[in-house]
């Protein structure tokens, strides 16, 4: 390659050692690598008259060839350089600081609107009676984690396999979250894998459905009337699909006996063997019974079904070693992390793994019968990517802290006052010749019919909240759904949260049976009262005197995680 031949009239003034061509070679053009000066003071126009003595030569090479850089001289290179510093922005300092103020400012200044509805929550938690069987009370230590600074970090993925950066501490605290998980239900790790990423137990259901059945498979599960979860899969009477669990799945409900209030489990077979599911569901969001986990299992193999618990209710009596344990017989055990277990918002599902055990039915998708469970990749795929984005790492933080304090002695004194408690209220309500359905609990929680005292659950529900307790409406077999339901369901875990006895509980039942008397008083003034709002019962006369008693009782008690 000859440098000094170029094909083109330019030259980069190369001087080449070899021989010249024949022909003259035109004059160089030199390349001047030097940057333009400044330009003149006072708007005059510089003429170029340094001379070659201004400037210092540095010879290099380039592919053999001799190349000259000619540098201008610069007596204070110090000097010049700052001179071509750009000037510092007078407002970079304001900007900056506008940036730390809102970073930096506290709820009741950033948003006092809002800061004045949560403090409005905050007394109206203190002040009443908390009755809703899903719902509890956290600690510090939980709310500490829901509002700390892992809120910030997406971690798409499972441990060890994000598809982001930087979560290396992520990855320590939800392993930690599933170590404990698995020790709050003392289960084998090699036996049991967990994933804490389910935003809800109705995503963990859907999840497991996703994973484990294609679109259109058959899975069983309790009727929503008979104390089931919409999750489990519900059509209204007239053939609406509610949840997308019926949707996308076909879905048959097996029913509680209108008699006793008991799960049928003789019809509940012969449905299962014609039905074929390829899930059978048990658990369910309203029954106050035991659930016969072994008459499910041989159910289920019966009919070659894997079967799921869904524990959502009574995941924390379960912990504590106070029912009996569906662990035993289930293949997939699901679970909301905020009613009894006292945890954040959300859900959980724990699997099988490893080897099956002898004389198991054939399960789900397994073609030949296999010697392994293949759940894990089926169900933590469905999670993440197929139905979920990145998880909440500050729920799965507090979810750690809670399992912590599930596995304590403590905690499992907590759940037999739950127990205790749900026992107190059930009899001194059918002491007053409230109806419960089954005659009682052996739970945290107990449904009332109300259709004896003409009553209906959603009237009820609202007399109760404008004398500051909450419990919840809810169907009771036999009457027409969830459109009208005939009754209400009590728990007993939140206000055993903040330190209520089987004394306390008495006086709560004395609190529900007088809002029911002014029920049926209004109703028998008024009509059904369906367009009544609460602010006009709240200024009924009885309403307000009872009002006064709850406020008066429930102050007594501490409120765990705040102060008021």
């Amino acid at each position: 390659m000859d440098l000094s031949h170029p094909q083109s009239n330019l030259s980069l003034g190369f001087s080449s050692s070899h021989a010249s061509p024949p022909r003259r070679p035109d004059p160089p053009v030199q390349l001047n690598l030097l940057e333009p000066p400044p330009p003149p003071d006072n708007g005059a126009l510089e003429v170029e008259s340094s001379s070659d003595d201004d400037k210092e030569v540095e010879e290099f090479r380039i592919l053999g060839h001799s190349m000259c850089l000619k540098r201008r001289r610069d007596s204070d290179s110090s000097s010049s350089s700052s001179t071509k510093r750009p000037s510092v922005d007078p407002d970079l300092d304001a900007r900056r600081a506008a940036v730390r103020a809102w970073g930096c400012q506290p709820l009741a200044v950033a948003d006092p609107d809002l800061h004045e509805i949560m403090e409005h929550e905050k007394k109206r938690q203190f002040r009443g009676i908390e009755l809703i069987a899903s719902e509890n009370f956290v600690c510090r230590a939980v709310m500490e984690a829901l509002g700390s600074h892992l809120t910030n970090k997406y971690s798409e993925g499972m441990p060890g396999g994000r598809y982001y950066g930087g979560n290396q501490y992520i990855d320590e605290i939800e392993t930690l979250c599933c170590e404990r998980a698995l020790a709050a239900f003392s289960l084998d790790p090699k036996c049991w894998g967990v994933n804490v990423q389910p935003y809800s137990c109705t995503s963990a259901n859907f999840a497991v459905y996703t994973g484990l059945l294609l679109p259109g498979d058959r899975i069983m599960g309790l009727d929503t009337p008979s104390g089931g979860n919409t999750s489990h899969g519900y059509y209204t009477p007239n053939g609406k699909k509610v949840s997308g669990a019926s949707i996308f799945f076909e879905s048959l409900p097996y029913k509680v006996n209108p008699q006793t209030g008991y799960i049928d489990y003789d019809k509940l077979e012969e449905r299962a063997l014609d039905f074929r599911p390829k899930i059978l569901i048990c658990g369910g969001s309203s029954y106050p019974r035991e659930w016969d986990y072994a008459r499910f299992r041989h159910i289920a193999d019966k009919c070659g079904a894997v079967l799921l618990c869904d524990m959502a209710q009574i995941s924390g009596i379960i912990a504590a070693k106070e029912c009996v344990n569906p662990f035993d017989y289930c293949d997939v055990v699901t679970s909301t992390t905020h009613k009894s277990l006292r945890g954040p918002r959300g859900g959980i599902i724990f699997y099988r793994k490893g080897p099956k055990p002898r004389k198991r039915g054939i399960l789900l998708s397994q073609g030949h019968e296999s010697d392994q469970y293949d759940f894990e990749e089926k169900i933590n795929f469905a999670v993440f990517p197929s139905l979920q984005g990145g998880p909440h790492n500050n729920h799965i933080a507090a979810l750690a802290i809670a399992l912590k304090q599930v596995a304590t002695p403590e905690y499992k004194a907590y759940m037999q006052q739950v127990k205790r408690n749900a026992q107190a209220l059930a009899c001194a309500l059918q002491r007053r010749k409230c109806r419960l359905v089954t005659g009682g609990t052996d739970n945290h929680l107990l449904l009332w019919d109300l259709r004896p005292l003409g009553l209906t659950g959603k009237f009820y529900e609202k007399v109760c909240e404008a004398c500051h307790i909450t419990l919840n409406k809810i169907a009771i077999f036999g009457d027409n759904g969830a459109i009208i339901p005939g009754g209400v369901r009590i728990g007993t875990p939140a206000m055993t949260s903040r330190g209520c006895m089987e004394a306390d509980f008495e006086t709560m039942a004395e609190f529900l049976f007088r809002a029911a008397q002014i029920a049926s008083i209004l109703q028998r003034e008024h009509g059904k009262l369906q367009k009544t709002t609460l602010k006009v019962l709240e200024s009924q006369r009885d309403i307000v005197e009872l009002r006064a008693r709850v406020e008066a009782f429930a102050t007594q008690f501490a409120m765990p995680g705040f102060d008021i």
